[in-house]
């Protein structure tokens, strides 16, 4: 190689910082299943961190209650109004309703980013266990479902009852987020990081989305050993 063919070599772009992540400040996030604990809790967060929520129902005046309730412009419709003005759709309805709930939206979430934060579970006397969907995790399900929706996985294993409580100021935990396309993952991590105390990590592909869909009933053991709410700190990160 010649000094001159050296010179016109170009130069290797230095490697993407990590946690350099989007602005999502203007997204507008729904929240189907926002009625429910942990979807209203979500929903509480990230309004009160300053991003323009909806939550869904299955019957838009139960929503619209539930908004009023939550204030910080929180507005409420039902499930597929609120998946048609959102950019950004958070799924936390019941385990049982999931797949009905979701094949029911295909056209509204058509063209969205999804985020399932569904944990299925079962509970008998010796507590709660995990669950194994056919498609292998609620989030591949949701993916199976949602052909033409960007479906990741996130928000699993926080605590219903701290994110509700209006004087807790941050919520000390992060959330591992899974999807197939860097740009997504990056949103979802984004949206995590707007809530004071939260951090988002990337944590792989959808079909790595059962193993932490599952550590939730590990989570459940020790919160009814405790008398805790335990979240998840990942170390060295």
């Amino acid at each position: 190689m010649t000094s001159t063919d050296s010179a016109q070599t170009p130069a290797k772009a230095p490697a993407k910082d990590p946690w350099d992540l989007p602005d999502v400040s203007g997204l507008v996030v729904g929240v189907l299943g926002g009625t429910g604990p942990q979807g209203k809790g979500l929903a509480h967060r990230l309004a009160r961190a300053g991003q323009k929520v909806i939550i869904g129902s299955r019957a838009a005046e139960r929503a619209r209650a539930a908004a009023e309730e939550l204030g910080h412009g929180v507005e409420g419709a039902d499930n597929a109004e609120t998946a048609r003005r959102s950019d950004v759709v958070i799924v936390a309805v019941p385990w049982e309703g999931h797949g009905k709930t979701l094949e029911s939206l295909r056209e509204e979430l058509a063209g969205k980013l999804v985020v399932d934060c569904v944990n299925p579970l079962g509970f008998d006397k010796k507590g709660a266990y995990a669950l194994r969907p056919e498609e292998g995790s609620a989030a591949e399900q949701a993916a199976a479902l949602l052909p033409d929706s960007r479906v990741t996985a996130a928000f699993h294993h926080l605590s219903a009852v701290l994110l509700q409580d209006p004087d807790i100021e941050e919520i000390d935990t992060d959330v591992m987020v899974l999807g197939e396309e860097r740009a997504d993952v990056e949103t979802v991590q984004a949206l995590a990081g707007r809530i004071p105390g939260m951090r988002g990590v990337f944590a792989g592909r959808l079909r790595n989305a059962h193993q932490v869909e599952s550590l939730v009933a590990n989570l459940i053991s020790v919160n009814r050993r405790y008398k805790a709410h335990a979240g998840l700190r990942l170390t060295d990160v």
